[in-house]
């Protein structure tokens, strides 16, 4: 197999599982990471759904893209796969991600994007439908209002700003006092 990149846009980052030899800040451009997926398993249930990251279509997301170690490229794609293709809500894809440490280098990694024909897209929420799914959701990983302040703490931790999860998380903050 040739040189692997793995593209993370939320735990991922922090969490990749795989071993990899290099890791660099990466833009990719046609997608954003939102809160466009309900969760039925990890942060919410079928009968109450939480959401959780997917990265949606338009706009651009500032992550990490991580090479991945030379003989455990095999590996990696089938952890990959167990880990965000429980239920197929993202489509597995390369994309192209330029590097943000300086060499101007652009790498193809693998990533996963939303599918907005599967039936859990949630699409483009407002900002109180957010918080009022987030605030009230838990799943077998845990509160759904966990998984946001987390996500936003480790994005802050790694230098990524994002605006409107940063909104969603005050909101939280402030609805729990």
């Amino acid at each position: 197999m040739t040189e692997l990149w793995v593209f993370g846009y939320g735990s991922l980052m922090w969490r990749p599982g795989f071993p990899f030899d290099m890791q660099a800040a990466g833009l990719l451009r046609g997608a954003h990471r939102a809160l466009c997926v309900y969760s039925i398993m990890h942060r919410g249930t079928r009968e109450q759904p939480g959401l959780v990251l997917g990265l949606d279509r338009g706009g651009a997301c500032r992550g990490v893209a991580f090479r991945v170690s030379q003989g455990a490229e095999e590996a990696t794609v089938a952890y990959l796969r167990e880990r965000e293709q429980v239920t197929e809500v993202y489509r597995e894809t390369y994309r192209a991600v330029r590097l943000l440490d300086g060499s101007g280098r652009t790498v193809r990694a693998l990533t996963y994007l939303a599918n907005p024909t599967h039936v859990q897209y949630a699409g483009r929420l407002t900002l109180d439908e957010q918080l009022r799914i987030v605030r009230d959701c838990k799943g077998q990983a845990g509160a759904n209002v966990d998984y946001v302040l987390n996500t936003v703490r480790h994005l802050e931790e790694e230098g990524v700003h994002d605006a409107v999860l940063a909104r969603l998380a005050a909101r939280l903050a402030a609805s729990a006092t």
